[in-house]
């Protein structure tokens, strides 16, 4: 009886300390993160000051061919692929109360304000995010990193402003893509399979959306772009332990950008709805 009392404290201790630990190190992720993005901010305001410090326009024009321009043909497919889905998913519902032609306003919604920066932010994340961890990692695993620093050239500056910047245009591009291609093919499947009038699902769609929806669809692509730049440059900086660091970087990469882009893009949909924007 003694013996099971006893265990009974150290349970709950070892509960809570593992659960302290838990936040510990979500904690511990967020703050590196925005540790990053405020040396990034320093650096962006530097270089609109300071002539000297600019970065170039060229190391940008790299990174946004790197992870935007070569991501357009999955997005592209992915969003698509989306569009064909949520019309074919919807229509028999809608038609048992004669709404079939009410597809298009569903679709245009849940694009432009949703699935479009999502799935973008998401593909874009495997294309891209793992791709710039896994640089920065083998950079600083072969030691160039500390190499810049020892030729007084700031690694914010060069490496991560640029890749932080490129990805949050890009992503911005590329949700635009993402919203025309869904709603593209999903009224190619209302108008040829499911007896839409083209007229009829273009007037619907144009009279659902409203400018609010396209906005408030590039604003989170723009946060979501931020956030997979900072989470990708802040895993490759911290690598250590050689090839597998560098694996284990990507990895996390993956993880917790996923994670992190869908909890902002809950909390600013709760935002937008309390606001009265959806």
């Amino acid at each position: 009886m003694s013996t099971s009392a006893s265990q009974r404290p150290s349970l709950f201790t070892g509960a809570v300390d593992r659960y302290w630990e838990i936040w510990s190190s979500v904690l511990g992720l967020v703050g590196s993160w925005a540790n990053l993005a405020f040396d990034v901010l320093v650096w962006i305001v530097r270089s609109l000051v300071r002539r000297r410090a600019r970065f170039g326009a060229q190391a940008l024009a790299t990174q946004i061919v790197r992870v935007g321009t070569r991501s357009i043909g999955i997005v592209m497919l992915v969003s698509g692929c989306i569009g064909i889905i949520l019309a074919l998913q919807t229509a028999p519902t809608f038609e048992q109360y004669g709404q079939v032609d009410k597809v298009a306003n569903l679709v245009g919604v849940a694009v432009f304000r949703e699935l479009g920066p999502l799935i973008a932010a998401i593909v874009l994340t495997g294309f891209a995010g793992a791709s710039i961890a896994a640089e920065l990692g083998t950079m600083k695993v072969g030691e160039e990193i500390e190499a810049l620093e020892a030729m007084a050239l700031n690694p914010i500056r060069y490496l991560v402003m640029p890749r932080v910047i490129a990805t949050a245009v890009s992503l911005i591009v590329l949700t635009v893509f993402a919203d025309i291609c869904s709603v593209v093919m999903g009224g190619v499947v209302g108008v040829c399979f499911l007896d839409i009038p083209y007229e009829v699902y273009r007037s619907n769609t144009i009279t659902q959306l409203r400018p609010v929806d396209f906005n408030t669809g590039l604003f989170k692509a723009a946060v979501f772009g931020v956030l997979l730049g900072l989470i990708a440059c802040t895993n490759g900086l911290k690598v250590t332990g050689g090839a597998a660091g560098v694996g284990r970087a990507t990895t996390n990469t993956v993880v917790q950008t996923t994670v992190a882009i869908v909890i902002c893009d809950l909390l600013f949909t709760a935002l937008f709805f309390s606001l009265g924007l959806n």
